[in-house]
């Protein structure tokens, strides 16, 4: 399994995968970490992830994910309604 989020500190590293888990926080790869020790990672920043279509499509031109994308245009829009609401309404 290889890190392929451009900005973790282990991009690029070729890591031994254990296996993947759907967790309450979200998919994720665990994998043994330098020292033997049992680590995780979410799986879409690995190559364990689904290849995205729309990146496929853009020929690596574009560095986004159509999902992170969908998810930032909801947050954006929940933060324009947000100066009427409490803090609590606003946090992620």
């Amino acid at each position: 399994m290889r890190v392929t989020h451009p900005f973790h500190p282990l991009f690029g590293r070729e890591l031994e995968f254990i296996e993947r888990r759907q967790c309450w926080r979200g998919d994720r790869v665990y994998y043994f970490d330098e020292v033997g020790g049992r680590s995780r990672i979410p799986t879409e920043w690995t190559s364990e992830a689904p290849v995205d279509a729309f990146v496929v499509a853009a020929e690596g031109s574009c560095p986004f994910r159509t999902q992170d994308l969908v998810e930032l245009a909801a947050l954006v829009d929940r933060l324009r309604g947000s100066n009427r609401g409490t803090v609590g309404e606003i946090a992620p």
